[in-house]
């Protein structure tokens, strides 16, 4: 059977106006008239974010107020996962797209409320004060011109006494313009609290090295990397794999940590499956390195501190104790014969 060819779009492609390009995309466009949503370039062509989460800032921009937009709620209505929904969010939140916020009804009930907004750029511009339109010119309302009335002949009437002369009125100081309003402050600049996507990833920390690698460390080290596979069989290692992870156990036996306790470390809550155990077994031989072992000296605890205390001593003067450092007289003898030096 023949496939059906899309005939329609290939006589609109014969309407449109002006030369085609020889490649590239051709856009027939067609104007819409009703169920329609306007998405701009800045998020179609956002160069920071990835297709997924361009899709999803669509879907959610094309859905009524008030409708669930949940991890759950979205995965439950379209194909993807949890995980690349929720991956997709966080783009979106990343670049201000996005804001989720827990918040308390006055039932008491916490629910999350989701915020969207199809230019977050706009709302960092400062926003100038609304000033009333001013129509131009040629659209300003013309007063039509008041009509003369027709001269009219009046018979010549006695002449009338003059008035009195009125004073001129008292000029009236016009009414202050009113105040301009303050300028308003430029919003705070958009700080960016997650990396994103594209940001480089630092440098992994390198695996741990004995201080020295002696051949009894690396019988033992190999001999344990290759004997995991006898207790889980999803750690089964290549014989260079071995060889390079090798050091990492060494490190380990040098700070005194036994081989069971490595064995059960690098074993223990693994995932199901464990895809790369070489990655895994390096991981964790250098992110859980324990420390190494103080020394009899680093456990003796600090001599007690004691405060000094002053010794007796007796007036040499008076026979009287008192506290003082060095042999000589009381306070009340100093004094006295201070006075009597004074007197003289």
């Amino acid at each position: 059977m023949d496939t059906s060819q899309n005939t329609a779009l290939t006589r609109a492609l014969t309407e449109l106006p002006g030369p085609l390009p020889a490649r590239g995309v051709i856009h027939v466009v067609i104007r819409h008239t009703d169920r329609f949503t306007v998405v701009g370039n800045d998020l179609a062509q956002h160069p920071g974010l990835s297709t997924t989460a361009v899709g999803f800032a669509v879907r959610i921009q094309s859905l009524p107020q008030g409708t669930e937009v949940g991890i759950k709620a979205l995965a439950a209505r379209f194909p993807e996962g949890e995980k690349l929904i929720a991956a997709a969010l966080r783009e979106l939140e990343t670049h201000g797209y996005l804001q989720r916020a827990r918040t308390r009804l006055p039932n008491g009930r916490i629910v999350t409320r989701t915020v969207f907004c199809n230019q977050p750029a706009a709302l960092l511009r400062p926003r100038a004060a609304a000033t009333p339109p001013q129509l131009p010119p040629a659209a300003r309302p013309i007063a039509p011109p008041a009509l003369m009335p027709e001269p009219t002949v009046e018979p010549e009437a006695s002449p009338e006494p003059e008035p009195e002369p009125t004073p001129d009125p008292v000029a009236t100081p016009d009414p202050p313009a009113p105040l301009a309003a303050p300028p308003q402050a430029a919003a705070p600049p958009f700080v960016r609290l997650v990396p994103p996507p594209t940001a480089p990833k630092p440098p992994r920390p390198p695996l741990p090295r004995p201080r020295e690698l002696t051949p009894e460390l690396e019988r033992i080290s190999t001999a344990l990397l290759s004997d995991l596979r006898h207790h889980a069989p999803q750690f089964t290692l290549s014989e260079e794999h071995v060889r390079e992870l090798v050091p990492g156990v060494a490190a380990w036996l040098e700070r005194d940590a036994h081989p069971d306790t490595i064995r059960h470390t690098l074993t223990i809550n693994a995932p199901e499956p464990v895809n790369y155990p070489y990655q895994f077994v390096k991981h964790r031989l250098t992110v859980l390195l324990p420390p190494p072992l103080p020394g009899a000296h680093d456990l003796t605890p600090p001599p007690a501190r004691r405060n000094p205390v002053t010794p007796f001593q007796t007036c040499d003067g008076c026979e009287r104790a008192f506290r003082a450092p060095t042999p000589g007289h009381c306070r009340d003898c100093r004094n006295e014969v201070a006075y009597a030096q004074a007197a003289a």
